[in-house]
């Protein structure tokens, strides 16, 4: 028999053995302690915590049963919440957490089990004493008008049901104890195993730590630093750079590599030679691939005749190449200079159509002569606006309206000057005057401008307005909205008059609702609010949200303190700080009048 070798691999393939089998043993182990360890946990978390909460809530029952039974045979009122309470405590909550102990008792140990169960029926019992002795008895209210019989009922109650109750609560509390003690010595064993189960891993972790190091020492002195200088100047390799740096020769694996590593880095070296040759337009530059099979030289050898052949074809594509880029250089420039006489012609169109527009809006001196205590902020997102604001006086009173149009922009421009049109009509040629039958024609005028047909009565082309009538003799408010509602401040409170959920234009047909015209009795320093939706639907703040309703109501309640010559600028502050570097997202229109 020839003498056992025992190499390098077998030393290494041993320890890594013994390594492997602690480790596998404290695998095992922890398993074990892991499993009982959960059936533990488990027993504890799914039947002894949950089965001592449900018995003390039992109990808290039972105590708080016997309070509402006093109060019941002392509280001479048929409506008094506590008896609805004991009704629903003896009559759906018993019984539900009756259901839930029962279910629970599967797991408990038989003695507790049938604790359990004695309790459950001492309490029925009790309960049934309950029922039919002093709730039946004392079930309306000329039962306690016989003395006789409140005063048994209430002796019952107090002394004869006492001891029952104490009993079962006595039992419940020992019951409460026993279980609590199980959880701790099912938490206590899991405690030690788990203890045992650190101490094993700890000393084979020490063993498996001296084992490897040892291990670790060996393969690094011997494998591992040759395998490193290899990769070393591969790595250089792979990044372009030839390396300088030799291994020793050795009769192994290693050796053999470094041998072939060597014959490579020589190889390449006269390969990028030729490249430089090559790259620098000597395409007559000599090289001989390494070998029939060099790849990478044949490709070499191809492409030196490929470039030639290129360069040629690349010298006359650049003289083509720049005559067409002088031509379309030319061609762009003429375009840009016609989409900018288009862009002025659009614009300067634009900015006409506002000063169309402005002259419909009512100049300020109207607006300060029929509504001295007033301001109107007025911010359209683009050159003209789908908002518009509008002024009159009729038959003593004073009407005005906040309208917002569909879009905003050219389109909500066209559609404030058909509602501006309508509306001067419906007021001024008509002897409409109260704000419902205003916004009424104004509707059946707008449905009938824009919705002849039913193909376009999806459109949704309308308009969202609030209209107002003052009387300021009467001190009298009238007002009518769609969509967008009436705010009044009123002693720092206030009140909010809600609009129709229906737009203005967008019915067809006979079947048209009427708007509703709301009355509202004004007093001295009264502040009203009419809006469209922009300041709430923009967006801004740190979080970049919407500011919505509510806040805008909030803004509005702090605003109503300040004069009403400030309080545009208020607001407008308020805009601007919370749109920040946000873009505008729809017109704004806020028209604040003070009585």
């Amino acid at each position: 028999m020839g003498k056992f070798n025992f190499s390098v691999g077998r030393r290494i393939g041993l320890g890594f053995g013994i390594l492997i089998f602690l480790t596998l043993i404290a695998f095992i182990y922890t398993l074990y302690i892991t499993k009982t360890s959960k059936e533990k946990t488990d027993k504890v978390v799914d039947v002894y915590l949950p089965s001592v909460n449900e018995l003390k809530n039992f109990y808290s029952q039972i105590t708080e049963s016997r309070n509402l039974l006093l109060n019941w045979v002392y509280s001479q009122e048929d409506d008094d919440p506590q008896k609805d309470k004991l009704k629903i405590l003896l009559d759906i909550d018993y019984p539900n957490l009756k259901k839930r102990l029962k279910k629970q008792s599967g797991s408990f140990a038989p003695k507790e089990a049938n604790s359990l169960s004695g309790i459950i029926t001492s309490t029925d019992q009790l309960y049934d004493v309950y029922k039919k002795e002093i709730m039946s008895q004392l079930n309306f209210f000329s039962a306690y008008e016989d003395g006789y019989l409140i005063l048994s009922r209430q002796n019952l109650a107090k002394e004869d049901l006492k001891d029952s109750t104490d009993k079962i609560l006595i039992q419940l509390n020992d019951l409460i104890t026993t279980q609590t003690e199980n959880a701790e010595i099912e938490t206590k064993e899991m405690v030690t195993s788990f203890n045992f189960l650190e101490l094993l891993v700890k000393y084979l972790g020490i063993v498996l730590a001296v084992g490897g190091l040892f291990i670790a020492i060996y393969t690094v002195r011997s494998i591992v630093n040759p395998v490193a200088k290899l990769k070393g100047m591969l790595l250089l390799m792979g990044r372009g750079v030839l390396p300088k740096e030799r291994i020793e020769g050795r009769n192994d694996e290693i050796g053999e590599m470094s041998d072939a590593l060597v014959g490579l880095v020589d190889g390449l070296k006269r390969t990028t030679d030729f490249a430089y040759e090559v790259g620098a337009g000597n395409f007559d530059a000599v090289y001989k691939p390494l070998s029939n099979e060099d790849t990478l030289g044949q490709a070499l050898l191809k492409m030196r005749t490929d470039l030639a052949e290129n360069e040629r074809v690349l010298e006359r594509k650049v003289v083509e190449r720049t005559e067409e880029v002088v031509r379309q250089k030319q061609e762009i420039e003429e375009k840009s200079v016609a989409l900018q006489d288009l862009y002025k012609q659009v614009t300067d169109s634009i900015k006409y159509a506002l000063k169309i527009q402005e002259a419909i809006l009512p100049p300020d001196s109207l607006v300060k002569q029929l509504l001295p205590q007033s301001f109107v902020l007025y911010k359209p997102k683009d050159i003209v606006s789908g908002d518009f604001y509008w002024i009159n006086q009729k038959n003593g009173k004073v009407l005005f309206a906040a309208i917002d149009c569909t879009g905003h922009g050219v389109p909500g421009a066209f559609m404030s000057i058909v509602g501006y049109n309508l509306l001067n009509h419906v007021v001024v040629h008509t002897d409409k005057i109260t704000p419902g039958d205003v916004l009424d024609a104004l509707n059946e005028g707008v449905s009938q401008t824009l919705h002849n047909t039913e193909e376009v009565a999806k459109a949704k082309d309308g308009m969202d307005l609030s209209f107002c009538s003052i009387d300021y003799e009467n001190l009298e408010l009238q007002f009518a909205g769609a969509y967008n509602p009436l705010i009044v401040i009123r002693n720092n409170e206030v009140i909010e008059i809600k609009a129709d959920k229906f737009p203005i234009g967008f019915y067809v047909g006979e079947e048209r609702p009427k708007f509703n015209n709301h009355v509202l009795k004004l007093q001295k320093n009264d502040t009203i609010y009419i809006f469209s939706d922009g300041f709430a639907d923009q967006f801004g703040g740190p979080l970049g949200k919407k500011f919505m309703v509510g806040r805008f109501r909030q803004l509005l309640l702090e605003v109503s303190k300040q004069p009403i010559d400030l309080q545009k600028e208020v607001i407008n502050k308020a805009f601007e700080d919370w749109r920040r570097t946000k873009e505008q997202v729809d017109d704004i229109l806020i028209w604040g009048v003070r009585v």
